[in-house]
């Protein structure tokens, strides 16, 4: 092991409690560093309030799991008009966010839209006979081509959530499913797991079902659930036959924040509904029946964001989820190149007692490394940085915690460590007898 230095990409970097800088391993031993790494993120994910934030690697990990790629990518859409205007200010956007020179359709769509509003106010008053008149015929022809290209998008994305749906490799839904449990499984009587996204498929949702896991967000409504502003305490309890007094709080409830919308939510008047899309479906305009406008991606402005319907509502669950003492955030798969975002986690470890655990499979453009250095907070962040760390398969069999942390764990350990007696999990024995047959 040796200090980092220099950018991180492509390298395993590890920082937990006794490393006082982030450090390079060359080699990780998945068996060694289990040792450190799993009891230090099963004490994390004990805190008082845990949040579970995932970004793109997620969806990645599962794709790749299930058919050896990473599955939907974030390519720009093709256009006709103002291609060069669009590309040039697509790119200064896509530097600004430190993702380098490749814009993605997310930074392509912020530029149309700024452009259409901008041409659409010029024009207002510009009749047919006027010069200007095949400017108000090339703003609709890139209205209709951003149109098609987001629902090109999102078929390309239901086509991923297809490839998983469908894959013969059973593995994928494995991890995925061992992935949620090692956070949701939270003893009834702490607070719930919030789960954070800014993906646009369901795969979470898909997990989430496979786990039986029972997801609160905030829609209202069977048959076209829809979206609500008032924020109730709502919670699923139940009473146990022959007993009197409060009822329980039943296990596997979690609660649930896509913070940049979804595949299947759509705008209609001012109403955000969510609509019937089965999970990996052939083509998106089949089931959006209203034609409303698809709710799968950003306002023009990154900061406006925050402050527009109904992103308004889902950025303040998440500052007021994570932002409060003794709260614990685990980052998997995102790449801190959402300033809005970056903003609430430094908020949040200006608390002393809180702290962010960032798990990803690479540090593209060094984002992650210039987040750790301006929040100032060493102490408060744990690392797990590169491929072997963010490998959903490794990360599950050897360092997350085991779904199974209840009450009869925990005195389960007190008993025996009270007759001196130190546990052994199976995959240490079976380890350990691998190596004196090897020795052998």
């Amino acid at each position: 092991m040796a200090e980092s230095t220099g950018n991180w990409q492509g390298k395993h970097i590890i920082k937990l409690r006794d490393y006082k800088v982030p450090t390079t391993i060359e080699e990780p031993d998945a068996l060694k560093l289990r040792e450190e790494v799993e009891p230090w993120l099963t004490a994390l994910c004990q805190s008082e309030h845990l949040s579970l934030f995932t970004g793109a690697g997620i969806s990645s990990a599962v794709h790749s799991l299930a058919t050896g790629s990473t599955g939907a990518g974030m390519s720009t859409i093709e256009l006709s008009v103002f291609q060069d205007e669009i590309k040039i200010k697509s790119k200064e956007a896509a530097e600004k966010a430190g993702r380098g020179e490749q814009p993605n359709i997310e930074d392509q769509i912020r530029t149309v839209n700024e452009l259409v509003k901008g041409l659409e106010i010029y024009l207002c008053d510009v009749e047919e006979e006027d010069e200007l008149y095949d400017l108000v015929e090339e703003v609709e022809t890139l209205k209709k081509e951003l149109k098609s290209g987001i629902v090109g998008f999102a078929n390309n994305v239901l086509a991923a959530e297809g490839n998983i749906v469908s894959s013969t490799n059973e593995a994928a839904a494995e991890y995925l499913m061992n992935f949620m449990l090692s956070f949701a499984s939270r003893i009834a009587t702490r607070e719930r797991l919030n789960l954070f996204t800014i993906n646009y498929d369901r795969i979470l949702e898909f997990g989430a079902e496979l786990a039986g896991l029972h997801l609160i967000d905030r829609f209202v409504g069977s048959i076209s659930p829809i979206f609500r502003s008032s924020r109730l305490n709502i919670d699923i309890h139940y009473n146990p036959p022959g007993i009197r007094g409060e009822p329980r709080y039943l296990e596997g409830v979690v609660n649930f924040t896509k913070l940049h919308g979804s595949l299947d939510w759509v705008e209609n008047d001012g109403i955000v509904q969510r609509f019937a899309l089965p999970y990996g479906a052939k083509e998106i305009s089949t089931y959006n029946i209203q034609e409303g406008s698809l709710m799968i991606y950003p306002n023009s402005s990154k900061d406006r964001e925050t402050a527009e319907y109904p992103y308004v509502e889902l950025f303040r669950d998440f500052a007021s989820a994570v932002i409060r003492p003794n709260s614990t955030v685990v980052s998997y798969g995102y790449s801190f190149g959402d300033d809005h975002i970056n903003r609430v986690l430094n908020d949040m470890l200006t608390i002393p007692s809180t702290h962010l655990v960032i798990i990803a499979f690479d540090d593209v453009g060094d984002r992650i490394k210039r987040f750790y250095a301006k929040a100032k907070r060493p102490v408060q962040i744990s690392l797990l940085i590169g491929s072997h760390f963010g490998d959903l398969k490794t990360l599950v069999d050897h360092y997350l915690p085991k779904p199974a942390i209840d009450r009869t764990t925990y005195k389960m350990a007190d008993l025996l460590k009270a007759r001196g007696v130190t546990v052994k999990s199976n995959e240490d024995k079976s380890s350990e007898q691998e190596k004196q047959e090897n020795h052998g």
